[in-house]
């Protein structure tokens, strides 16, 4: 399912975070992005299978934003 050396597209998730950051994006809305760009990721890159896609990129998204962290931006104001 997820091979370790696809746990390498992480750090490449949160620079991705950090460049939308940097160009203006709400730190609350960051780990919305990094969801959604794992979900790409695992959809395109990782799995044939759309199902175990959708899986792996929940896992490559909620690990690169940190879930606690993640949820804590989300109800900051």
């Amino acid at each position: 399912m997820l091979e370790i050396y696809n746990v390498a597209i992480i750090p490449l998730i949160i620079g991705i975070v950090e460049l939308f950051k940097m160009f203006g994006l709400p730190n609350k809305y960051s780990p919305i992005l990094s969801v959604i760009l794992g979900l790409i990721f695992g959809i395109v890159y990782v799995s044939d299978s759309i199902k175990e896609g959708i899986i792996v990129g929940l896992m490559l998204g909620l690990s690169a934003t940190g879930l606690y962290s993640g949820s804590k931006n989300m109800i900051k104001k």
